[in-house]
């Protein structure tokens, strides 16, 4: 075990670690509310609250697997250090912002663990990585778009043969109210699926410090900072990259809102389930296959697919 942290240093590591999870929320924000703002569904400041609630909550419907699987399944556990963890944050905090800056929609996910796992190899050599962890995430970077994708395609084709009978009025208005359903799946899913990550991150750091025992696990309390730092992103909003989300890409009808947001919601449902920490950014290329259509739209969808393969190292 490496040398034990100050009280204040290790402070001072929590603080960072749970400002890249404000910054994730901040961050990912748009995922949750572009749909119902873009449909004119819900106001901007509604709808952020409206997703920090759900956001926060969704320690109450999932359990810490996908914490467990950061902590322990990315960089071995006896490599992980002070050092290693300021290296990942920090490399993740700065893609953030770049990505943040440039209204451009990225899985800040990926940026932890790419951090993750450029900070373990800087320290220990290749032999710092759990490659079977490793490469299930990296698998799932590449599925969870076009999982997100093609769900979205298949349910705007139910729907659109579920109520080819009803008149635009009765659609419109009966969408409008699911998409605040489909909003709080999304949010829910995003709550529980990334706010795990800085979980994972303060946990293993506990654990270097000799602070859980010999037995890694999750305490409750970094669960509930985990989750009110994810709500309080949120809840303050990443605008430039709702703005590129909302209006950017492709425009929206509320049918194809609700689809895009259940689409996303069903892939965090399942990622989280499956106890990886790799499915996490389906929700944009859930709206991208609309935005085809249009050059600035193509462009957009590009460049967020640029971004969701991302794993900036540190």
């Amino acid at each position: 075990m490496d040398a034990t942290l100050s009280s204040f240093a290790l402070f001072a590591l929590i603080s960072v670690a749970l400002l890249f999870d404000v910054l994730n929320g901040l961050h990912d924000a748009a995922n949750s509310i572009a749909t119902v703002v873009s449909t004119r569904v819900l106001r901007p400041h509604y709808a952020v609250a409206w997703a920090a609630f759900f956001n926060f909550i969704a320690f109450l419907f999932f359990g810490v697997h996908v914490a467990q699987t950061v902590g322990t399944g990315i960089v071995a556990a006896e490599v992980v250090d002070a050092a290693v963890i300021f290296g990942a944050l920090m490399g993740a905090i700065v893609w953030n912002l770049i990505t943040w800056w440039l209204g451009m929609p990225s899985s800040s996910s990926h940026a932890l663990i790419g951090g993750l796992a450029g900070a373990g190899i800087t320290k220990a050599g290749l032999g710092a990585i759990v490659w079977k962890g490793l490469g299930i995430t990296a698998a799932a970077i590449v599925l969870s778009p076009l999982l997100g994708f093609f769900l979205a395609l298949l349910l705007v084709l139910g729907v659109s043969w579920a109520f080819v009978h009803s008149t635009p009025p009765a659609v419109d208005n009966f969408f409008r109210s699911a998409q605040l359903l489909s909003a709080a799946l999304y949010s829910l899913g995003h709550g529980g699926n990334d706010a795990q990550k800085t979980m994972g991150i303060i946990a293993v750091l506990l654990y270097s410090q000799g602070l859980l025992g010999a037995t890694f696990h999750i305490p409750f309390w970094v669960v509930l900072i985990c989750q009110a730092a994810m709500g309080l992103g949120t809840l303050v909003g990443g605008w430039r990259i709702v703005r590129t989300m909302g209006s950017r890409i492709t425009r929206l009808h509320p049918v194809q809102g609700f689809c895009a947001e259940a689409g996303g919601s069903m892939t965090l449902f399942l990622a989280t389930f499956f106890r990886r920490a790799g499915l996490d950014h389906a929700y944009h290329n859930g709206r991208h296959y609309r935005g085809w259509r249009r050059p600035q739209g193509r462009r957009r969808a590009l460049e967020t697919w640029l971004a969701t393969l991302s794993l900036p190292g540190s």
